[in-house]
């Protein structure tokens, strides 16, 4: 007889952020530039990269807010929430607000 993959009960299958937030991956940290100058680990940049993993549904239906999920965006992390959700990934859950750039190629 098989057994069912052994699964975490306090460990969620998804998460949907509420009002008007997003739910953003953490690009990774580039320890040098593309002009091959090596940054410092202690450099605390104030805005991050990182792409939309899903969005509330709230933002969805707002016209007000043109981003997609899968953007690659420009956050302020200052209220971003750490989400652990996988080991290995930097999910943060996103005022919306706090989304300055969504970076797009043109058509």
């Amino acid at each position: 007889m098989a057994e069912k993959p052994k699964t975490r009960k306090d460990q969620p299958d998804t998460v949907e952020p509420l009002g008007k937030r997003v739910l953003i991956r953490k690009d990774e940290d580039r320890k040098v530039t593309k002009g091959g100058i090596e940054l410092p680990d202690s450099l605390e940049i104030p805005t991050i990269t990182g792409r939309i993993v899903t969005i509330s549904a709230q933002i969805e239906h707002d016209d007000d807010y043109p981003i997609r999920q899968y953007d690659r965006v420009l956050f302020n992390p200052k209220n971003a929430i750490p989400v652990e959700f996988e080991a290995g990934n930097c999910l943060y859950v996103v005022p919306v607000e706090d989304v300055v750039a969504v970076f797009r190629r043109p058509e």
